[in-house]
């Protein structure tokens, strides 16, 4: 199948665990010197598929190189977080996910067979997407390749292999291996979104560097009907699986995702078989349950990252740059928020509207959150899978006072679930002058809220927002609010950069931002294309807001 042929069959019920693409030879196979593009993206996975379409929407030609012409196979990455979803939505594929997906707010932890207790990701009302949906890999990946094949200035290559990598001061040299043959083609930058086995960080002679954990869990997806709420259940050593650790996912299609642990010792190719599987899944759902084994696949943890994710003009994303334990659903949805992160830059430094040093920002500002993402895997595989007695026993203890107390529900720990890193430290934040309160510092992902458009139908903050370019929000209805429109306009005009301002007056429709952004009449926040806040003022003037631009765009 030719991608333009599946984006044609959109709404058509789609298998996109069996679709094979056709390999294409392309005219820079035959040129007579190396072919030159903008960006080359290597892996059409989840991140390299968003990178792709993001650069698209910001007018930058990529070229996306894959070494297989499949999509991925079983569910891998089912868990996708609220960000993420805002991410798609400007992607142009966010409802598709969230019509497929399984939503959920709402998880329980077990320890033995009695539940200790219950937490909602999403207690707060006011936004368009859910705390999480459940969707297998494959749908996302396929959603996103029908969105790629919409986009005339996506070449998606397929069967393209990259086996090798030469690094210019003004390019980068790849050697590409096709079914006829290798070529080389030359990029102004290539981004490497191959996954944990980079064959680009092994090829640039770099490493991940890390922990890895001695434990085993076997994933298992199984399809049947199961009477249970679309949540995520949790157990710590319950009687049908003593000692270890299991875990409960809803998905589409009436599939199930089960995650068991083994212990270090258990052999992988033994664990997958089904004589093995079955009674495990029996024991959890009982002797009668009726159900299929769609996949199952096993796993072990590590938690690791490169050093720099920026290696000249090779930038890496995903889980080619860092890597995590799947607890907590830190992977896809971190590499994602890569790929937003370095697609804006990638485009303003393309077409000339911000220096080379703006890219330096990626490294700095992604590897700060694998920090974080690191930091808190690391920190619930230690609580999950205990190395030694003492820490078992420290664990149970915790657990046993869960039942009852408040104070110890916030140290178990079955995986501290994505939420999108605040750039504090960020270098193209504008440091704050005025007082404010709540969440929406600099650096932080701004939050949406319901917001009325123009012509008074309901609709949603980041919706208005999400064009690719800077926003500007402008509080208010008065004399301050429409200065402080006017300093934007002005501003944007001197650094010769466009800005979209969306007007929010505070009346009782538009509350609940206001509370969010403790917004005044005159108030401003300024958002970078990929809805980080970069700064906030009381009442700006147009100097202040020039210079701000400048700074988020690393020309100051």
């Amino acid at each position: 199948m030719r991608l333009n042929e599946l984006a044609s069959r959109k709404g058509e019920a789609v298998d996109y665990q069996k679709l094979v693409f056709d390999y294409a030879r392309h005219p820079d196979q035959d040129a007579a010197t190396p072919a030159r593009r903008p960006v080359v993206v290597v892996g059409a996975g989840p991140v390299g598929l968003a990178l792709a379409i993001d650069l698209a929407q910001r007018d930058v030609p990529v070229v996306l190189l894959d070494n297989d012409n499949t999509l991925s196979t079983g569910s891998r990455a089912i868990c996708f977080a609220k960000r993420t979803l805002e991410i798609f939505d400007r992607l142009g594929c966010g409802d598709r996910m969230v019509d497929k997906g399984v939503s959920w707010n709402v998880g329980r932890v077990f320890f033995r067979n009695e539940q200790i207790y219950s937490f909602d990701l999403l207690p707060e009302a006011g936004h368009a997407r859910p705390a999480f949906i459940n969707l297998q890999q494959y749908y996302v990946e396929g959603f996103l390749a029908e969105r790629a094949a919409a986009l005339p200035l996506i070449d998606l290559r397929w069967k393209n292999k990259v086996a090798g990598v030469t690094c210019h001061a003004d390019h980068v040299t790849l050697t590409v291996e096709t079914p006829e043959g290798a070529y080389q083609l030359e990029a102004d930058y290539v981004a490497a979104c191959d996954g944990g086995r980079s064959s680009m960080r092994q090829l640039l002679g770099q490493e991940s560097k890390g922990r890895q954990f001695k434990d085993r869990f076997l994933i298992a997806d199984v399809k049947m009907k199961l009477d249970r709420p679309a949540e995520r259940w949790f157990w710590f050593d319950p009687e049908f699986h003593r000692n270890q650790s299991v875990l409960l996912h809803m998905q589409p299609d009436n599939v199930w995702r089960i995650d068991f642990q083994l212990g270090w010792d258990a052999d992988p190719e033994e664990e997958k078989k089904p004589e093995k599987i079955i009674p495990r899944v029996k024991a959890l759902l009982g002797d009668d349950a009726q159900f299929e084994l769609e996949w199952a696949s096993v796993y072990t943890f590590s938690c690791l990252r490169m050093d720099q994710f920026r290696q000249g003009r090779v930038f890496f994303a995903g889980d080619s740059a860092h890597g995590v334990s799947p607890f907590g659903a830190r992977g896809a949805n971190s590499g994602v928020q890569d790929a937003e992160n370095l697609a804006w830059k990638l485009a303003a430094v393309v077409q000339g509207r911000a220096p080379d040093a703006l890219l330096d920002s990626y490294g700095q500002e992604r590897e700060y959150a694998a920090d974080e993402n690191i930091l808190n895997s690391t920190r619930a595989t230690d609580f999950i899978t205990p190395k030694s007695e003492v820490s078992r026993l420290f664990r149970d203890a915790v657990l046993e006072l869960a039942k009852k107390h408040a104070f110890a529900r916030t140290l178990v720990n079955s995986g501290r679930l994505s939420v999108p890193a605040t750039l504090h430290g960020s270098s193209l934040n504008t440091a704050d002058a005025d007082g404010f309160k709540g969440r929406m510092v600099p650096g932080a992902v701004a939050s949406d809220a319901p917001m009325l458009s123009a012509d008074g139908t309901e609709g949603w903050l980041l919706r208005q927002s999400r064009w690719a370019g800077f926003t500007a929000l402008a509080f208010g209805s008065g004399t301050a609010s429409g200065d402080a429109a006017r300093a934007v306009s002005d501003a944007a005009a001197a650094a010769g950069v466009p800005v979209a301002t969306v007007r929010v007056p505070l009346d009782a429709a538009h509350a609940l931002a206001a509370e969010r952004y403790d917004a005044q009449d005159g108030t401003v926040y300024l958002l970078r294309p990929d809805q980080h806040i970069c700064g906030r003022w009381r009442h700006a003037d147009a100097g202040t807001l020039c210079a701000a631009l400048n700074r988020a765009l690393a020309k100051a």
